[in-house]
């Protein structure tokens, strides 16, 4: 088990470019890692690794070990899955990525419940409003609200998800109450979720003409969806919300719903994940955990309409 172990290490130094990184993606401090890649070094009597004071590149016998040792870490973990379907009590870690927004407020109070219920699973749990890339990073499924893209993944929809333009009293009163959606292009600041290959240079909003795309644009943007709502209480502009993102803030007037004629087309609210995994039962468990729950949470702070 030690040298599986450092295999698994040895594959995400690789994947994530660093000692110190791939550390922490395994719970272990930097020294740690380091002596399980030297360990890993001297049982194989290779140099896995070129190393400089600013780079650490895998040299080109690590290159190979590297394909392989995914192969092997990937077909154990499998067969682990497969003796896990003839148990009660499936086993093992979970890793898992999901938005700021609905990680904080819906994914993270779920987990420790979860794992009451299955104490030999364990949830590695990244959040983050940027695109990940699930097979390079290592995860084992994703969570997202909006659309997805990469076909490669099997979708699991787990409810449409409202969104709303919205916007503080104070912002209104100071630059004016959007009447049509092309005022939007007119001297409002839009607030926009935004970082290296963000899709959303636009906001596709559902007008009583169709679905329409409107190229808004602000003098700031961030690529955290809580800074935008922190910006739009502040009355520094509009923000394009989730609904249940946002729902305690419009009930209590803090927040005000712009163009509700032209609401922004819904999001969808669901998971992805490799194929292989299907046939994991703990990554089973766990989706339908969330489409269970999180759908539930999500119908507290807001109207969620679940797909047939």
């Amino acid at each position: 088990m030690a040298y599986l172990e450092s295999m698994r290490v040895f594959v995400r130094v690789v994947e994530l470019g660093s000692i110190t990184s791939g550390g922490r993606d395994q719970r272990l401090t930097p020294a740690v890692a380091s002596k399980r890649i030297k360990e890993l070094e001297q049982r194989l009597g290779v140099r896995l690794f070129n190393r400089t004071t600013r780079s650490l590149t895998p040299t080109e016998v690590g290159k190979q070990f590297y394909e392989e040792a995914r192969r092997v870490l990937e077909t154990v973990d499998e067969a682990e899955a497969v003796v896990a379907r003839f148990s009660e009590a499936p086993r093992g870690t979970i890793s898992l990525t999901a938005p700021l927004g609905v990680g904080r407020r819906i994914i993270a109070p779920l987990v420790p419940e979860f794992v009451d219920l299955h104490p030999d699973i364990r949830i590695r749990m990244r959040m983050s409003d940027r695109k990940v890339d699930i097979l390079a990073d290592g995860m084992d499924l994703a969570l997202f609200v909006g659309t997805p893209h990469d076909s490669s993944l099997k979708l699991r929809k787990f409810a449409d998800c409202p969104r709303v333009l919205c916007a503080a009293p104070a912002y209104l009163d100071r630059v004016g109450v959007p009447q049509f959606p092309e005022d939007l292009l007119r001297g409002h600041n839009c607030l926009l979720l935004r970082y290296p290959r963000s899709p959303e240079y636009f906001w596709l909003l559902d007008t009583p003409d169709g679905q329409r795309k409107f190229e808004v644009s602000g003098k700031y943007d961030a690529d955290d969806s809580d800074v935008l709502t922190g910006w739009a209480l502040a009355g520094a502009g509009i923000a394009n919300k989730p609904l249940f993102d946002v729902a305690d803030h419009l009930e209590a007037g803090r927040l005000v719903e712009v163009l509700p004629q032209a609401r922004p087309v819904p999001s969808i609210f669901g998971c992805l994940y490799p194929h292989r995994k299907l046939q994991d039962p703990k990554i089973r468990l766990f989706v339908d955990f969330v489409a269970d729950r999180a759908v539930a949470a999500m119908k507290q702070g807001a109207a969620v309409r679940t797909p047939d």
